[in-house]
């Protein structure tokens, strides 16, 4: 398997935009841990396996069914990547978001192993604008 490369990243991140859950998997290990922005844990709430991360997104994107990362950049280093975007989200309440953000990834044959997210701790922004 080649190693994951900035057009990997620019795949993943679209297929998170379109919500499309089933690309998102197919670029993870089986073994994949996504560590969200929040939880109680040091890493916020830690999601394990496929079938945990799957839920883990799914939950996400019916919280805020407008869930989108824009203006990105991405990075590839060995193993190792990231991806720096503006998180833009309304939750089913109102409460509309609008932070930078990093997502930190760990390689593992082809495919994330690891997505530990990262976002500015920023209060409710106006507007609705994606």
């Amino acid at each position: 398997m080649h190693q994951p490369d900035v057009e990997f990243l620019k795949a993943f991140s679209d297929a998170l935009n379109n919500h499309d859950i089933d690309a998102v998997m197919s670029m993870m290990t089986d073994d994949c841990i996504f560590h969200a922005v929040a939880g109680p844990d040091l890493q916020g709430k830690s999601f394990v396996g496929q079938a945990e991360v799957r839920q883990g997104l799914e939950n996400a994107w019916k919280t805020a069914p407008d869930a989108c990362w824009v203006d990105g950049e991405h990075f590839v280093i060995g193993n190792r990547g990231f991806s720096e975007t503006t998180y833009k989200g309304t939750t089913n309440d109102g409460v509309r978001s609008e932070a930078r953000m990093i997502d930190a990834f760990t390689f593992r044959d082809g495919k994330i192993a690891v997505k530990n997210a990262f976002r500015k701790n920023r209060p409710p922004v106006a507007g609705s604008d994606r």
